[in-house]
């Protein structure tokens, strides 16, 4: 059973992005506490994070979305503690029976076979290699891999098959893989987004609140670039009167750290992340909460979701053709996004085969 209970009615949880647990669209019953002061042997004792340690059936997933510009994702870890509060991976975290809000932050999922699983699937005889993306779903270096080390291990056998990969994370620990990621570079093997979503402090610990400051994230793509791997910035999402109006500054930063390409996404709140993000929103910016939600809606048709493939991921309407129009201006200004580039399928080799003749 579900459990949905509203944590923070009498108390902010800080470090936790969400402050309820939403309900679960796929359980029928739940739990609910009528009456904040109740205590139940099922409520929990704390806000601590747990990790929930299982041996996965399968770790590559195909993407079928034109939007998101890979054809195939591993995660292994699913939920993440990072807790960014806007994040569409919220909903993932209900098919595995527990809530998008506080549960996706403190309940992590850990496939502790994910390297055997994506050895496993590189070595299928029909496997054609393309890149594979991780962090499709949640960051692959979030604080679970300091422990578990998962993400250290799909590299470890990329680079053994050669098989190239890309990267998206906010999260500075990526650097602890820096000498291996310098290598599979030097193949074309690897390329890093880091995502940077505001310079202000006080925004990021509530919107992003166990991620990295802004600062360590431009000292990610200054240390990757420095070691010859092909990094990026993508800025995602903007949220009109919260973060949009500091893109200029974003990509002029990131690219004086080394990023030579960029992307960015315009918010959206589907499924239970329109609950958790208006949730959040009129707690922490009760001034301007209704100012943002409406933009939200202006840029959406008038919700706050559009699932319509090249609409979704960047709206449309005067604010978000605002929000477009000055990526362009600074992709250009920033000289970003300039040259093509293709990561390396073409030396892609199993283990114990010969190499390619020509």
């Amino acid at each position: 059973m579900n459990e949905s209970i509203n944590e923070g009615a009498n108390e902010y949880l800080k470090g936790r992005g969400a402050q309820i647990n939403t309900k679960n669209r796929f359980l029928k019953n739940e739990l609910i506490r009528q009456e904040i002061e109740s205590i139940d042997d099922w409520t929990e004792p704390n806000t601590a994070t747990v990790y929930l340690e299982q041996i996965a059936k399968t770790l590559v997933n195909k993407i079928d979305s034109p939007d998101v510009g890979m054809w195939y994702s591993m995660n292994p870890y699913q939920g993440c503690e990072h807790g960014c509060i806007y994040c569409y991976a919220r909903n993932a975290h209900e098919y595995w029976g527990y809530s998008a809000g506080l549960d996706f932050e403190r309940k992590i999922i850990v496939k502790k076979n994910a390297a055997i699983l994506l050895r496993k699937f590189l070595m299928h005889p029909k496997w054609e290699s393309v890149p594979i993306g991780l962090s499709g779903n949640t960051d692959c270096y979030q604080p679970a891999e300091k422990k578990f080390r998962l993400t250290r291990q799909l590299l470890e056998v990329c680079n053994e098959f050669n098989q190239p990969v890309g990267i998206i994370t906010k999260n500075a620990g990526i650097l602890r893989d820096k000498n291996l990621l310098k290598e599979m570079a030097s193949k074309k093997l690897v390329s890093v987004l880091v995502s940077i979503t505001s310079f202000d402090e006080n925004l990021r610990r509530l919107m992003e609140p166990r991620t990295t400051t802004a600062a360590q994230r431009l000292r990610v793509l200054r240390e990757l670039s420095d070691a010859g791997v092909r990094t990026g910035v993508i800025l995602g999402p903007m949220i009109p009167g919260l973060n949009e109006q500091e893109m200029q500054r974003i990509l002029k930063a990131a690219s004086e750290a080394g990023a030579v390409f960029s992307a960015y996404t315009f918010v959206r709140l589907n499924g239970a992340i329109q609950l958790l993000f208006h949730d959040w929103l009129y707690k922490n910016f009760p001034d301007r909460a209704d100012k943002v939600w409406h933009l939200i809606q202006h840029a959406h048709g008038g919700t706050v979701n559009d699932s319509r493939f090249g609409l979704r991921m960047r709206g449309q309407g005067p604010i978000a053709d605002l929000v477009k129009q000055q990526f362009v201006k600074y992709n250009k200004l920033y000289k970003l996004n300039q040259e093509s580039f293709e990561l390396n399928t073409e030396i892609f080799q199993r283990p114990g085969e010969q190499g390619k003749l020509f």
